[in-house]
């Protein structure tokens, strides 16, 4: 019965549920936010809505954006999802200089470390890199077509980050397994090697982050369908320690809180000083904080920072500075029903997600309301499409209910009959592009 139930809803389209996605300028400049097709940014130093504009001879995202980034220094920003394609932006301009395109859906995206490269997975777990780097008179490189670097076997690449130095990059993936492979300096002539594999969730990996400590080793944190975040060293793939959510959760709920309900990971946020892990977690109203400490090796428990009890948010981003941020996101695309007029996002910030806020555990630390958000009803405005709290309850209240299910259905493999297999063969939209 649950079988069928599962195939009902993904002729439905609840298979192909989106959810928001937002990044922060890593120096504070900007914020993004993506929700279906649509990309929005907020310009902080302006305090207004960014236009966008595109240089690249391509089109706007015309399917659902499944991931986005800034690179290391800020300069440059990609979008990509299931149109299969990649777009590159200058964040000066916010103009797309680049728009790549992929043979299959997209499902992680990120920028090297220097600058010179854009790498992406597409849903087949093969992972392209393609050079964006500057000429010497400020032109993103447009000769280069995407290579194909390494690959996960056919399993769907979750997450993928390098790490602080660039010398790696991690990938992770629906199969439980997060990959290290060497990055070589030269990567369109070297080859890649796998540094290690770490092995211990026991469901889909959903997210991972390395850690920034610039006074030595960095570490990897990973997050999954598990109900676990997880710290590695990823030189050697060992296993650190392991947080399960569900503990804590289990004693500060109340009755029924949590009952039947799926506590995956969504995602999973680091402080600048790496003493904090902000956790996303698919049923929670709000984000769960643990201590990180690099030094014992160790996750803590912190506090629970409590939303209203509409609100899960889908992805979490923060950015440098001394006035550091963790921004949130709510909402959904590709939901039965939905028009393009009911692609609304909550967000919502929570301020001080430093060191300052692990000092004691009774400190109140809690969102912002929107009279407090910087910028107030023009950056809301900008990146929540809408501003009317009766109909962003309306469309958030279904997302709440497709978010406790969604992952699962995402990211768990499925078992079909014969039959299934070959209608979902003729529905196929991810077919070979002819060159």
């Amino acid at each position: 019965m649950e079988d069928t139930a599962v195939e009902e809803a993904e002729v439905s389209g609840a298979a192909e549920f989106a959810p928001a996605l937002i990044a922060a300028h890593p120096f504070g400049h900007s914020v993004a936010v993506a929700v279906g097709p649509d990309l929005r940014v907020f310009d902080l130093h302006g305090g207004c809505a960014v236009s966008l504009s595109d240089d690249s001879g391509g089109c706007a995202h015309s399917d659902a954006i499944r991931a986005i980034t800034f690179g290391a220094g800020g300069a440059l920003f990609a979008s990509a999802g299931d149109d299969k394609l990649v777009k590159v932006w200058k964040t000066g301009s916010w103009r797309c200089v680049r728009t790549i395109t992929s043979e299959k859906r997209v499902s992680a995206v990120a920028f090297s470390n220097d600058g010179l490269y854009v790498t992406f997975a597409d849903k087949f777990g093969v992972v392209w890199l393609v050079t964006v780097g500057e000429d010497a008179e400020g032109q993103v490189s447009a000769d280069s077509k995407p290579v194909s670097i390494f690959g996960h076997y056919c399993s769907i690449i979750t997450s993928m980050k390098f790490s602080p130095d660039g010398r790696f990059i991690g990938t992770a993936d629906r199969d439980f397994k997060i990959r290290v492979t060497s990055f070589p300096k030269n990567p369109m002539k070297g080859a890649t090697e796998i540094q290690s594999f770490c092995l211990g969730h026991t469901e889909f990996v959903s997210c991972i982050a390395f850690t920034r400590n610039s006074g030595g080793s960095s570490f990897l944190l990973s997050g999954g369908g598990d109900s676990t975040v997880r710290l590695w060293d990823h030189i050697n793939g060992c296993l650190l320690d392991t947080y399960d959510v569900r503990d804590k959760l289990g004693e500060l709920s109340e009755p029924n809180e949590t009952e039947d309900s799926n506590l995956a990971i969504a995602d999973i946020c680091l402080a600048n000083d790496d003493s904090l892990v902000a956790v996303a977690i698919q049923s929670l109203n709000g984000m769960m904080l643990l201590a990180c400490d690099l030094v014992a090796k160790k996750l803590s428990f912190l506090k629970v920072v409590r939303t209203e009890k509409s609100y899960i948010p889908t992805s979490l981003s923060t950015s440098f500075g001394p006035d550091e941020h963790l921004w949130t996101v709510m909402g959904a695309s590709n939901m039965p029903n939905q028009s393009a007029s009911q692609l609304l996002t909550r967000v919502r910030i929570v301020p001080r997600f430093q060191k300052d806020a692990q000092a004691s555990a009774d400190h109140d630390t809690a969102a912002l309301d929107d009279a407090e958000v910087p910028h107030g009803e023009k950056l809301l405005l900008a990146l929540q499409g809408s501003l009317d709290a009766s109909k962003q309850e309306e469309v958030l209240s279904a997302v709440l209910a497709a978010l406790k299910v969604s992952m699962h259905k995402m990211l768990v493999k499925k078992n079909y009959s014969e039959e299934r297999r070959e209608q979902r063969k003729r529905g196929r939209n991810d077919k070979k592009i002819k060159k």
